[in-house]
């Protein structure tokens, strides 16, 4: 009864609901084993990595806290390994070309310290999946997870067991480019999808990162790297539980982020990288910097020189410096002048050691050369499932499902126009952050509907592109489109926005439909044919007035290599659509930032906002 006790179980809650005690004390025992198994594996981790800091030099030492991206300048980079000055590695893929850089880490340096090999796997690595933010729309944490499972097994083939994944910034400001990364603009959802996440990645070996670490979406007015101020009741309701969660799901390492937090760089920030995750919250995952953000501590005027940020960095407790090179170069000269002491370095590599402990890198830190299994069938499927249940129904007057639409259509084929610039573009479906996504594999909307049509004699499939990609001007193509509507009985019109739109430094000012789309929409609306409109994008656009224009509406967001065979099946009636925005859609972006949970305020208590065209004369 005391094990009881000290796990802190309700014991006659337990017995109440399970009924029998022996049943009770045979689950609390297999508990208590699973936590003994796993706080003793802890405990050898720390164990190892403490013996092993022990017999290193401070060389060594240094170079374990160096993170290089060796796909540019191989032979200089090969040759730092060689020299025990590189403790990780990014950006290589491969097992043939990652192995040799593990031959060299592991073969030809005294200790034989193995490289942990990071990535940017976000959403898939070679099946992609939805956006992130498309994956949240699901509300659905297993189906997430099964992503993030099936992730890590194609990318661990290439050599990858460390993703830059997931992020989890709450965001509540579209404008930003890097929504389309995280999970919308609710604290409780972004926390269980990180979860989701991390459970995902790390059950099959690969160690996941949260980021970034923090405050980075409230970027002043949605500029990527912008400032950011945040009281700190606000940090902590909204924008630091998803880390807490993440590390509490047992993620193995952290990232810094590239902004300010009033005022002090994140990655010299000691609130947040001692206070917070080491003394509060007990966290021994590993801190690794953004690319190069200790050594932007320079131009944010924070630090005189590079030597200076090292040593706000070391102070602040970021362990591993990303391609920044500020450790490397710095570290050794400011110990010899006492700035920094070799304790503060100890404990940095213990962090780096534990995490290459965790992945059984230094029992097996090869690669199986074999030939990748890539595209499963399990893998498809599931992204079909996912771009599925993600996709939004914003609007319909019963245009949709297409199928009903047939019946009203006697001794004739109903003939569906496809067009618009995203209808046939296998590489933009895929979305942002796709390194290794090939989109010869996309299957597109049109090319699904065509499948379709071949096996289904009672429909005609037209296609007219119209404009040839989302920011195309050129309205010639326009013309065309509109005749061939006047021969269809419905307009399916995929729109949006290029997967270059979103993402990383890609912030819009205006989130209209960009290019031409709007005089597109405006003239196949004028057509008078029903015109279902699906929106492909890494955000939240203003759509206002196309929605009013449309019949019916899908919100899609970039879908991913089965993004085509998901919107036929949900166009046609072969799935419900069942997505749930998880991020504010503005009218305008005079609204943004807009958010369902605001504070209420004082006035107007009651009354709705006045539009400009209601003002009395």
């Amino acid at each position: 009864m005391n094990l009881m006790r000290d796990i802190g179980f309700e014991v006659e809650k337990g017995i109440e609901l399970l009924g029998d005690m022996s049943t009770y004390n045979s689950i609390l025992q297999e508990f208590y084993n699973g936590y003994y198994n796993r706080m003793k594996k802890i405990e050898g981790y720390k164990k190892r990595a403490k013996e092993l800091v022990e017999q290193m030099t401070l060389e060594e030492k240094i170079g374990q806290m160096n993170q290089l991206d060796p796909s540019w300048e191989t032979e200089m980079k090969e040759n730092l390994i060689r020299e025990g000055k590189v403790g990780s590695v990014f950006n290589i893929v491969g097992a043939e070309k990652v192995n040799r850089l593990q031959r060299i880490a592991v073969e030809e340096t005294r200790l034989g310290i193995p490289l942990i090999v990071g990535r940017d796997v976000i959403h898939g690595y070679k099946t992609i999946y939805p956006i992130p933010l498309g994956q949240a729309t699901t509300w659905d944490t297993a189906l997430v997870t099964q992503a993030a499972q099936r992730t890590a097994i194609e990318a661990m083939q290439a050599g990858i067991n460390w993703s830059f994944s997931p992020m989890v910034d709450v965001a509540r400001d579209p404008r930003w480019g890097r929504v389309a990364e995280g999970y919308g603009e609710d604290t409780y959802l972004t926390s269980q999808m990180a979860e989701a996440v991390v459970k995902g990645y790390q059950s099959q070996g690969m160690a996941a990162c949260v980021k970034h670490f923090a405050g980075y979406s409230a970027s002043e007015g949605g500029r990527d790297y912008n400032t950011t101020w945040i009281p700190e009741l606000q940090l902590r309701d909204v924008y630091l539980p998803p880390f807490k969660a993440a590390l509490d799901a047992g993620a193995m390492s952290i990232m810094c982020s590239f902004n300010c937090l009033n005022g002090l760089p994140s990655s010299a920030n000691p609130h947040l990288n001692i206070d917070i995750l080491r003394h509060e919250w007990q966290s021994k995952a590993l801190l690794v910097s953004d690319w190069g953000s200790g050594s932007d501590l320079v131009p944010h005027g924070l630090a005189a020189d590079k030597k200076d940020a090292a040593l706000r960095c070391v102070n602040a407790r970021m362990e591993m410096d990303m391609q920044g090179f500020i450790y490397l170069d710095y570290i050794k000269e400011l110990l010899e002048e006492k700035r920094i002491t070799e304790q503060q370095i100890d404990d940095c590599v213990r962090s780096i050691l534990r995490i290459k402990f965790k992945l059984g890198l230094f029992d097996n830190p090869y690669v199986p050369e074999t030939a990748p299994n890539y595209y499963q069938s399990e893998d498809l499927a599931l992204a079909t499932t996912i771009a599925e249940q993600s996709a939004i129904l914003l609007k319909n007057d019963g245009t949709l499902p297409l199928a009903n639409q047939k019946s009203k259509i006697k001794n004739q084929k109903s003939k569906i126009l496809i067009t618009g610039p995203l209808a046939h573009q296998q590489k933009e479906q895929l979305g942002t952050w796709v390194f290794d996504g090939e989109p010869e594999h996309s299957i597109t909307p049109l090319m699904a509907f065509q499948q379709y049509a071949e096996q289904h004699t009672d429909i005609r499939i037209i296609y007219e592109s119209g404009l040839t990609y989302s920011r195309d001007k050129n309205q010639q193509g326009i013309a065309k489109a509109v005749q061939a509507a006047k021969q269809a009985d419905v307009i399916l019109y995929f729109c949006g926005e290029e997967a270059i739109l979103s993402g990383e430094a890609r912030c819009r000012a205006d989130l209209n439909l960009p290019g031409a789309q709007i005089e597109m929409m405006d003239a196949l609306a004028a057509t008078g044919k029903p015109v279902v409109m699906i929106v492909m994008a890494g955000r939240p656009l203003t759509i206002g007035k196309q929605m009013e224009q449309a019949n019916a509406v899908l919100y899609a967001y970039h879908g991913g290599t089965m993004a085509g065979p998901a919107l036929k099946n949900l166009l046609m009636g072969q799935a419900v659509p069942s997505g749930k925005t998880t991020l504010t859609f503005p009218k305008m972006v005079g609204q943004v930032p807009l958010y369902y949970n605001r504070h209420n305020t004082g006035r107007p208590s009651y009354d709705p906002p006045m539009l400009i065209d209601s003002i009395p004369i």
